[in-house]
């Protein structure tokens, strides 16, 4: 619970409504409040982190200021949220956040009335704002002809990079009837704060003062038809005078009334433009720059390092761990790039903005030519990747399993349909585990195996998941790589670029009478219980194509198939190895494990990988439900290691 003692003012707000209570004087140090609360709360637990102490104060505004929940704030970035969590009424289970049964990550509508649009990634916020302020208008502002509800989208940390916000915009600008919407461009890149200097915040006070807005809104009335003449040429006139000074040529251009920039942590001059832009008309974009991590200096500055931490001290920060660090699949993907690229001339690295998380940093410093973040744009990751191909280079896509989804019509049309030589290395494929359902990489071998031309491969540890990715650029066509978030097994990294033959799984062991097939993550867990059980376990390597040799040899001498994988089971691998004995008039009894057809929650990964029942204990128990029998055999079964 929190000390009153400490957080005098923070203890007594469990609403927006509380927060209302308060004088607007009272209001900076109820933002003090919060940034030390989120400080020390996210310091117990984890979570992300520079993101929210940027927004502290643009939160206090927009819940002080406006009748929420009946208003609607859509959160874009969804780890800028904490803040908005703590206002509204999960201030005392903030702690519990990313954990199992604890308060979300993200927005989250089944959580709070609060939330009013899911999101995980980005750039969704403009589109989803816009549709709620349609559908209130079209509503006729709810009951007694009151208002409807104003509409505020919230967007930032890079997401304007992506091209779905400027549809957004481009489609509010252009509509008649002009909808009444708030964009507030929360943008945290420092180095536009230091450009701007005293001069634009000149500029924003004047943008967003009462006084310029009421002859600018004076002056729109005078000249009439915004279509005619006079208009047109003082609305120009306008835009190109800004345009001299502030970057917002772009915005008014589009149809939105921009004002900014403006010191997103100058309490009282946030509030004085935002109750201006709360009585305007029409589209109205409001530009706000804030520093990530603001408040706490460690943070500030080492943005990257803080902008998703576990547990630590506050008064310390962030401590390097001791020992020998186990090499995650990240890791092993990054080092392999690197060697790739000294071998080969013609491999191209390209990340939508995850430089970090996929793991591309070394190779970003020692091939600088041959990196391209292309930001927030996953579609267009997918088809520079295709361009370069015709031209014939070799490029690596190092992509999320979530966000490739935005980048899927790309992966069908512009690289598979043309077989184009794409390298796709997908992280965080299968179960993530904390970050919750949006960033769960459940379905890709769903989506991926569907499409014709794809060699599809998951590999059941790090040596193997390098030699897969030399399969995928030594082959000629379109091929993934899908590996989990995390460390793997253990197995030592050959520092070779020795490739697979396509197509081929691995035997692990011999026994009988049922045969465990296992892709990907879920091979260990499978050899764990095949051995206990005395079954056959097969890593299988190659979700598509599959080795059809082995699985009609296997087919004649067992008795029935248990597939597994760290994917939803509809349409899944162990689908796909369905068809194929369906295609070849083979009837064998089959069990498909895997993820249930559900979106799962956030918890940890080994929480969620039992929950599906795909760890060892779970396969174990499916499999002597399934057929009982197998509990009552001999013990002696032969249980020797398969070549």
């Amino acid at each position: 619970m929190i000390d009153p003692a400490r957080y005098p003012r923070l203890s007594r707000i469990d609403s927006p409504a509380d927060l209302r209570q308060f004088d607007e004087a009272e209001l900076p140090a109820v933002a003090d409040e919060l940034r030390t609360y989120l400080i020390e709360s996210v310091g117990r637990s984890g979570g992300h982190f520079g993101a929210g102490l940027g927004v502290v104060e643009l939160t206090v505004a927009l819940h002080w200021l406006y009748e929420t929940p009946a208003d609607q704030l859509v959160w874009d970035v969804g780890h800028q949220t904490y803040p908005h969590k703590i206002l509204t009424g999960r201030r005392d289970r903030i702690h519990t956040v990313k954990q199992k049964g604890g308060v979300a990550p993200f927005p989250k509508r089944e959580e709070s009335e609060y939330d009013t649009f899911g999101v995980g990634h980005s750039s969704t916020s403009i589109s989803a704002a816009l549709g709620m302020a349609i559908a209130a208008r079209l509503k006729g502002g709810g009951q007694d002809d009151a208002a409807p509800p104003k509409v505020v989208a919230v967007i930032g940390d890079g997401a304007m990079t992506a091209g779905m916000a400027y549809e957004a915009l481009n489609h509010a600008g252009g509509m008649d009837p002009e909808p009444d919407l708030l964009v507030v461009l929360n943008d945290n890149r420092m180095s536009i704060s230091e450009a701007v200097g005293g001069l634009t915040k000149m500029l924003g006070r004047m943008s967003g003062s009462a006084t310029f807005n009421k002859l600018r809104e004076g002056g729109k009335k005078l000249l009439g038809d915004k279509n005619k003449r006079p208009a047109r040429f003082v609305r120009r006139w306008e835009e190109h005078w800004k345009g001299m000074f502030v970057p917002s040529t772009l915005f008014e251009q589009m149809g939105f009334h921009y004002t900014g920039p403006i010191d997103g942590h100058d309490l009282p001059a946030l509030l004085g433009a935002l109750k201006t832009l709360k009585t305007l008309k029409g589209p109205q974009l409001l530009h706000v720059i804030t520093t990530k991590g603001k408040g706490y200096d460690l943070a500030e500055g080492d943005q990257i390092g803080y902008h998703a931490v576990g547990p630590f001290d506050p008064a310390k920060g962030l401590v390097a761990k001791s020992g020998a660090k186990k090499p995650t699949y990240t890791d092993v993907f990054g080092d392999w790039l690197c060697d790739a690229a000294a071998a080969e001339p013609r491999l191209l690295g390209i990340t939508p903005a995850m430089r970090e998380g996929s793991g591309l940093v070394r190779f970003s410093k020692e091939y600088p030519d041959r990196y391209f973040d292309v930001a927030i744009a996953e579609q267009h990751a997918v088809t520079l990747a295709a361009g370069m191909a015709t031209q014939g280079a070799k490029p690596v896509v190092a992509i999320y399993s979530t966000f490739l989804q935005r980048g899927y019509d790309q992966l069908v049309h512009d690289v598979a349909t043309q077989k184009l030589d794409v390298l796709f290395a997908i992280d965080r494929g299968g179960v993530v585990g904390p970050d919750g359902a949006t960033h769960a990489g459940n379905l890709d071998l769903s989506y991926l195996r569907c499409v014709p031309n794809m060699v599809v491969m998951a590999p059941a540890d790090e040596d193997e998941c390098r030699r897969m990715l030399s399969t995928g650029l030594r082959h000629e066509g379109p091929a993934a790589v899908r590996y989990p978030r995390g460390t793997g097994p253990g197995v030592a990294v050959e520092a070779t670029l020795d490739t697979l033959p396509v197509g081929k799984a691995q035997l692990r062991r011999s026994g009988g009478p049922l045969a465990l097939l296992a892709f990907g993550a879920t091979v260990a867990a499978a050899e764990q219980a095949g051995a206990e059980l005395g079954l056959t376990v097969v890593n299988m390597r190659f979700v598509k194509p599959l080795d059809r040799t082995l699985l009609l040899e296997l087919a004649r001498n067992h008795e029935g198939f248990v597939t597994v994988e760290d994917n939803v089971v509809a349409g899944g691998a162990g689908s796909a190895v369905s068809e194929l004995l369906d295609a070849e008039g083979v009837l064998l009894p089959m069990l498909h494990l895997g993820l249930p057809d559900a979106f799962q929650h956030h918890a940890s990964r080994e929480d969620l990988l039992a929950e599906a029942g795909i760890d060892a204990a779970g396969i174990q128990a499916a499999v002597l439900h399934r057929w009982p029998r197998l509990a009552l055999i001999d013990s002696d079964l032969p249980r020797a290691a398969g070549a």
